[in-house]
């Protein structure tokens, strides 16, 4: 074996942005950040649509909807084709954060914590508690943020902004049972998210090994199939703790009908069995293949352009 091919063989198992390039170079993380961000942006600017579609859907308590088209007829006809980027400035911002975290604990864990040895790749189970910890510390933020996000779509009339609605949250019922309303669901959406990351860095990798190519020279396209898999896969796993948050977090602040979890759950089941979790799935893997696949993309050419 040549000392050229030797190089290009080891090269293929090395963690991406490793913790010995990490330490070389100081803005390391804060590229991290900012990719993030950049991937944020697109996945909201690409999916807000269909999540608008997938909340109105979640939150339907009374039949009013029979599906994603009648969903998107009944928002054209009534609110017009812009009703479908309601709310959308607080996404903008706030998936922009949760994202640029995401993505920032994830390359932390994988470059610092199991990044240990250079020359080899890491296990599926360390992509997965690398994703794992990125749901989880996303949280605290995601929570929030989506929570005011789904109340200002839900507005069928007025166009109240983010921080009217995060006040009026506020005021009404505090911050633990008012603003970080649906938490305890958000943070167990984390274990989806190692599902996320782990399927993404599988097919990734298996194609760096594959065709002994370095991730850089992996096209564009390409980015984009993995991402879309991975984002189908991650809500394939996690619908059901989704839709309970969203019922949470759409609830009535004034008389509210659930008190948490457990409640949620006791009424979807009785009233629709096991069916009533997947409320909403379609517009969710519809919107999960395009968004995610604009996430992976943008925070990968990002990456590739700042080095």
């Amino acid at each position: 074996m040549t000392e050229e091919l030797m190089f290009v063989e080891e090269l293929t198992f090395i963690s991406p942005h490793a913790h010995e390039a990490s330490t070389r170079d100081p803005l390391r993380v804060a590229k991290d950040v900012f990719a993030g961000v950049m991937g944020g942006v697109a996945q909201v600017l690409v999916g807000q649509p269909f999540d608008t579609a997938k909340v109105r859907l979640q939150s339907d308590a009374v039949g009013r909807y029979n599906g994603m088209l009648d969903v998107s007829r009944s928002l054209i006809k009534e609110e017009g084709a812009l009703a479908f980027y309601k709310g959308t400035m607080a996404p903008l911002v706030g998936v922009g954060i949760c994202t640029s975290i995401q993505f920032a604990v994830n390359e932390y864990m994988k470059r610092i914590v199991f990044g240990t040895s250079h020359t080899e790749r890491l296990k599926p189970w360390q992509y997965y508690i690398a994703g794992t910890a990125a749901g989880f510390a996303n949280a605290v933020v995601a929570s929030p943020v989506e929570h005011i996000r789904s109340r200002l779509q839900m507005q069928i009339t007025g166009n109240t902004s983010a921080i009217a609605m995060l006040r009026a949250v506020y005021q009404k019922a505090g911050l633990a049972h008012g603003v970080m309303r649906g938490y305890l669901p958000t943070l167990m959406r984390g274990l989806g998210t190692g599902i996320y990351f782990m399927s993404f860095e599988q097919f990734v990798q298996f194609d760096i090994s594959h065709n002994n190519i370095l991730r850089e020279d992996i096209p564009g396209w390409k980015m984009c199939l993995y991402g879309g898999i991975a984002g189908n896969c991650m809500w394939a796993a996690s619908y059901p703790i989704d839709f309970i948050k969203t019922k949470l977090q759409t609830d009535s602040l004034d008389t509210p009908k659930y008190r948490g979890i457990k409640d949620v759950i006791s009424a979807v089941y009785n009233a629709r069995g096991i069916r009533g979790f997947f409320k909403g799935f379609v517009p969710t893997m519809l919107r999960a293949a395009p968004a995610n696949a604009a996430t992976f993309y943008a925070f990968e050419l990002a990456i590739r352009a700042m080095g």
